[in-house]
C-alpha cells in the first residue's frame, strides 16, 4: 500500500513526492568558507543534499564579505551555511529586504559566544571565581608571570576586532585599579597556548575568549559573570568602537550566526531548504567537534564524515524518515 501525502491539494505517493523534490533540487552551489567550523558545515550539507535530495551539490571556496557580496549581486553561490550577521549585518539586511536573500535559520543554535573566562577546575575548587567579584578578590591567584605583584589579564591579540571590546571592558572594570595588567598575547596561537600550558599544569588563568574554538572542546572553561546582564546598544555604540570615552559593564551579546540562501534556491528547492532550517548545533557540540577536527588534524570533507558516522543522533533530527534512510546508506557505503 502506497503512503500518499497531500502537496497542493494533490495528492502524490512518496516515491512520487521525492522524485519531485530531487527535480526541483538539481545543481546546488554550497560555500566552504576558510574556517574550520563553517567548512565542517558545508561538508556536511554538501552529503546531505546530495544523497539525501538528490542534489547536485557542489562546494566553492568562500569568505564572508565576498561571499555575501556574490550572493546578493550575482546568485550564486546558492548557500552559505555559516555567516557570521552582525559583520555584514547591513548587506544581508538589504539582500532579504531586496528578495535575493533568504535566512533559512541558526547555523549555531545559541550564537557565537564571547567572554572572559576562568579553568572551570578554579571554580570546582571556589564557586566565587564564577564571578567578577570573586575574581578581583583573588587577584593574587592570577600571577603575572612577570610581575609577582600584579595580577594577569589576558586580552585579545592586537589587531583582532574582540581587542576593543576585551581592553574597553577591561577599563570598564576597573581591572587596573584592582591589580590586573592587561597581556598582549601577540597571537591566537600565544592566547590558546596560555590556556593550555595553564590547563596541563593545573594553575590559575583568566582572560578573553570566544566560541566555537576547538580551545573550549579540549579545555573546560567557565565564563566569568559580570553581574551586569547585556546592554546590546552600549556594547556597539561603545565598548566595540576605538573611541568609547566611558564603558560601563555589559555581558558579551551572542553573535547571530545563520545559514542564508539565495531566494531563488529557497523558492525552487522547498525541502532542501527546510532542511537548512533544522540544520543546527550548539556551541558545546562544535567546540568538540572542533577539538576532534584539530587533534586529528581533519578537513572539512573528514570532519564531517566522523560527525555524520558517530553522531547520527544528532543530523537524524534534521530531515525526514525517508531521506534519513538514504543519507545512511550512503554512509555506510562509505
Amino acid at each position: 500500500m502506497k503512503t500518499m501525502i497531500l502537496i497542493g491539494g494533490i495528492l502524490l505517493s512518496t516515491a512520487t513526492h521525492q522524485a519531485l523534490a530531487e527535480e526541483q533540487c538539481g545543481k546546488v552551489t554550497i560555500a566552504d568558507m576558510n574556517w574550520s567550523s563553517a567548512s565542517l558545515i558545508a561538508n556536511v550539507d554538501r552529503f546531505i543534499l546530495e544523497h539525501g535530495y538528490g542534489c547536485e551539490a557542489e562546494l566553492i571556496p568562500g569568505d564572508t564579505m565576498p561571499t555575501s557580496t556574490s550572493m546578493v549581486e550575482k546568485g550564486e553561490p546558492d548557500i552559505a551555511p555559516e555567516i557570521w550577521s552582525n559583520s555584514v549585518k547591513e548587506l544581508i539586511e538589504r539582500g532579504v529586504s531586496d528578495k535575493r536573500l533568504a535566512i533559512a535559520g541558526h547555523s549555531l543554535s545559541d550564537g557565537g559566544e564571547e567572554g572572559f573566562w576562568v579553568p572551570q577546575y578554579m571554580v570546582d575548587k571556589d564557586p566565587s571565581l564564577k564571578t567578577i567579584e570573586g575574581i578581583i578578590a583573588k587577584v593574587k591567584t592570577f600571577k603575572h608571570p612577570e610581575d609577582p605583584d600584579r595580577g594577569a589579564f589576558y586580552g585579545c591579540p592586537a589587531g583582532w576586532g574582540c581587542q576593543l571590546s576585551a581592553e574597553n571592558l577591561y577599563r570598564a572594570l576597573k581591572l587596573s585599579d584592582a591589580g590586573f595588567d592587561l597581556i598582549d598575547p601577540g597571537s591566537g596561537a600565544g592566547l590558546s597556548g596560555s590556556i593550555a600550558r595553564a590547563y596541563e599544569r593545573g594553575k590559575p588563568w583568566f582572560g578573553y575568549y570566544w566560541a566555537p574554538t576547538a580551545v573550549l572542546g579540549k579545555y573546560k572553561m567557565a565564563k566569568v559573570d559580570f553581574g551586569s546582564g547585556i546592554d546590546v546598544d552600549h556594547f556597539r555604540d561603545c565598548i566595540s568602537k576605538v573611541e568609547c570615552a566611558d564603558p560601563k559593564v555589559t555581558m558579551y551579546p551572542s553573535a547571530l550566526v545563520q545559514t542564508v540562501t539565495t531566494t531563488d534556491f529557497a523558492e525552487k528547492s522547498t525541502q532542501a531548504f527546510a532542511y537548512l532550517g533544522k540544520r543546527s548545533l550548539t556551541n558545546a557540540q562544535m567546540n568538540g567537534l572542533l577539538a576532534w577536527m584539530e587533534d586529528n588534524q581533519a578537513d572539512g570533507n573528514i570532519a564531517a564524515e566522523y560527525f555524520l558516522m558517530n553522531h547520527e543522533d544528532t543530523w537524524l533530527k534534521w530531515v525526514p524518515a525517508d531521506v534519513g534512510a538514504k543519507v545512511k546508506a550512503a554512509i555506510e557505503a562509505l
